[in-house]
């Protein structure tokens, strides 16, 4: 479990303010970083609606990053991930490293793989969000989608909304923190 949470924080330290409320704005930068070398980033944010059947359109900028598949999971604060099937692999590899024998670590891959689902976009770019994956997310049909270093997150609009209210207030107190010396 650390370790996922070194490998973000790691994979991060190139940080670019670029802050959009709303609309469509979207972008991958490729990272420089040697903890991720070769590894894009995902940035920026867009409000998709999902269709009757669950689909959603994936942003024209990302789909020929996600064309080799995705896989789509739980995370955390009741959203989805969508990893690149690269970054899942890495992700993969250090969950296998996690000690089986720690019960945190053995829950954590329990819901974190049980619920996850390899997909690949058909060619209008689109996904299917399994039923299971929605009801977790509580996804209605108006969605927030952002890109967070190297994933996506999937959330309900409202619920991103919401919980944007409240990280905002506390946005600029943690910079420190999280990344000290940076501003």
């Amino acid at each position: 479990m650390y370790g996922f949470y070194n490998f973000v924080l790691s994979y991060n330290r190139v940080i670019y303010q670029n802050v959009v409320i709303g609309g469509g704005k979207w972008g991958i930068v490729e990272g420089s970083n040697s903890a991720a070398e070769g590894a894009s980033m995902f940035m920026g944010s867009y409000s998709p609606r999902l269709d009757d059947k669950g689909r959603l359109i994936l942003p024209a900028k990302f789909r020929e990053e996600l064309s080799d598949g995705l896989v789509l999971t739980r995370g955390q604060e009741r959203c989805l991930y969508a990893f690149p099937m690269r970054e899942f692999e890495r992700m993969y590899a250090q969950l296998q490293a996690a000690p089986i024998s720690q019960k945190r670590a053995r829950d954590y891959m329990r819901v974190m793989l049980s619920g996850a689902d390899q997909q690949t976009p058909d060619k209008q770019g689109r996904i299917t969000i399994a039923p299971p994956l929605r009801a977790y997310a509580s996804l209605s049909r108006e969605l927030a989608v952002n890109g967070v270093g190297s994933r996506l997150e999937i959330w309900d609009a409202a619920t991103w909304d919401a919980y944007l209210a409240e990280q905002e207030s506390v946005f600029a107190s943690t910079a420190e923190e999280i990344i000290p010396g940076f501003f």
